[in-house]
């Protein structure tokens, strides 16, 4: 009996981490885009990018309200810093902004697929898998959307993109527990 309540509270507990690190995610997002159109204010690529953006926010502040979930205490910080990232991308170059995108909407992807396969056989968690598995599929968009709009073509892309990659990780492992 011990063994099924702590099995069922880790499970628990695993599926407000992912719903407190979306959220935290989509915020950061969402405060990117904020950056880049402060910059970049006509640019309907991106602007089309942070109006999904801002439906997967919504989505994830729902669940976390209606779910009785904390979120991640850090929420100052990813607006802060996804604000800057946002900016300092922009005004370097569209280019730039672009593989901001690329840099993030892979990290995402990966973060996304993992939930998937721990979320596919659990039939009450269905709702959330359909909708992560939608939210990817809009972040592997953007991903390719930032490829066409010459993403690569910035000098230092590969140094700019493993930088930010690595921001990303770093923010998702925080933002699941603090």
């Amino acid at each position: 009996m011990t063994k099924i309540l702590l099995t069922k509270k880790l499970k628990n507990n695993l599926i407000s981490d992912m719903i407190r690190v979306n959220q935290a995610g989509e915020f950061g997002a969402q405060r990117i885009y904020q950056g880049q159109l402060a910059v970049l204010k006509n640019d309907k690529t991106i602007q089309k990018m942070a109006q999904q953006e801002e439906k997967h926010l919504e989505a994830f502040n729902k669940i976390i309200i209606d779910r009785g979930i904390r979120p991640t205490a850090l929420s100052p910080f990813w607006s802060l810093g996804g604000y800057l990232l946002g900016v300092t991308t922009a005004l370097i170059d569209r280019k730039a902004a672009m593989a901001c995108t690329v840099a993030v909407e892979e990290v995402i992807d990966e973060h996304y697929k993992s939930q998937q396969e721990k979320l596919k056989n659990n039939i009450k968690e269905k709702h959330l898998l359909n909708l992560i598995s939608k939210f990817r599929d809009e972040e592997i968009e953007h991903k390719n959307t930032a490829l066409e709009n010459s993403a690569e073509d910035i000098k230092g892309y590969k140094v700019m993109t493993t930088g930010i990659k690595n921001i990303t990780k770093l923010a998702i492992f925080l933002s699941k527990k603090i």
